[in-house]
């Protein structure tokens, strides 16, 4: 955790305009190298604190080419870029949590997307939740995946038309569209924006899946049911998700060492296998808040995640630098 954004209007033009800089690939420049590890030193590494721990402890990403390396519930980032956490169509949230890291496909993604929501929505923009770490990896509470750089959680709720306070963006809770029988949407805040919003992201070719609460399939299903859902295959049911869209995106053509995905089932996932999510054993199923990533050790992922996590660190952005005070 690290101290909070005390002024980010005045940070705002500044991280926007430096957009576009961030999105390339870190470069390595001269810094001291840190002294290697003995096999003795590493074999201790591998077994002393959980992965989790080890990699929540890394406030900067490492050097090095930008690389997703693993799967995206057991794996690490090489080279992680940062999303600026004000841009012109989006906000980050929770931003004390250090995640708005990830590839720079994933930031990419979420400069093209950010626009193309808004006018799809007519919201003025997206609110983005949790990325990645900047050197991925396991986390300490929330997500058992986000670890290769390659996920974002986006809120369903649009951007305001002001810059939030450090407060607001700490506490603000994004929309729940569920109803309490998490059998149905709310019919009170479900719109067609939210629609638009799902399909959007699941239109996009670099997109693999679009997590949504099994309730939003259900109703997505109900009302696109008799036009064309080329784009439905991608949106699949998911414990939780009922105030956000997880978005996924395909393994880089850069990262040889990212696994990928099993590709979606055929068809639109309209049919009978979406009733599993609705069983009461399902429906009152509470879910552990990191599940296996909490018994996740380092030699439990990619060996390249060791290298990743001893690397020096690369430089980060002006914005960041103040506000992690005691980096690496």
């Amino acid at each position: 955790m690290y101290i909070r954004v005390v002024v980010l209007t005045a940070l705002s033009a500044a991280l926007t305009c430096g957009a576009a800089a961030k999105n390339a690939t870190p470069v390595a420049v001269p810094l001291p190298q840190s002294k290697p590890l003995n096999d003795s030193e590493k074999e201790k590494q591998r077994n002393s604190k959980p992965a989790m721990v080890l990699f929540s402890e890394k406030k900067l990403p490492s050097l090095g080419s930008a690389m997703a390396i693993g799967y995206y519930p057991r794996g690490c980032l090489q080279g992680g870029v940062e999303l600026p956490i004000t841009g012109p169509t989006w906000q980050v949230m929770r931003v004390s949590r250090n995640r708005n890291w990830g590839h720079p496909e994933l930031v990419k993604f979420l400069e093209r997307f950010a626009p193309l929501a808004a006018e799809a929505t007519g919201w003025r923009g997206i609110l983005v939740g949790d990325m990645a770490q900047p050197r991925g990896g396991p986390l300490p509470f929330g997500h058992k995946s986000h670890q290769i750089g390659l996920d974002v959680d986006i809120w369903f709720m649009p951007m305001p038309d002001r810059v939030l306070s450090q407060e607001e963006r700490e506490d603000i809770s994004a929309s729940n569209l569920v109803a309490a029988d998490g059998k149905h949407v709310n019919g009170k805040i479900w719109s067609p924006a939210d629609i638009a919003f799902i399909r959007t992201a699941a239109e996009q070719p670099e997109v693999e899946r679009v997590l949504v609460n099994a309730a939003i399939k259900k109703e997505l299903c109900r009302i696109e049911g008799k036009s064309d859902k080329s784009w439905m295959s991608k949106v699949r049911p998911w414990y939780g998700h009922a105030d956000h869209i997880h978005v996924r995106l395909k393994c880089p053509t850069d990262s040889p060492n990212c696994r990928a995905q099993p590709a979606v089932p055929a068809g639109d996932g309209c049919d009978k296998s979406l009733d599993y999510w609705f069983a009461d054993w399902i429906l009152h199923l509470k879910i552990p808040e990191v599940g296996s990533a909490r018994g996740l050790m380092l030699k439990d992922l990619p060996p390249a995640c060791a290298t990743v996590l001893n690397a020096p660190a690369s430089p980060g952005s002006a914005a960041t630098d103040a506000l992690l005070p005691g980096h690496e």
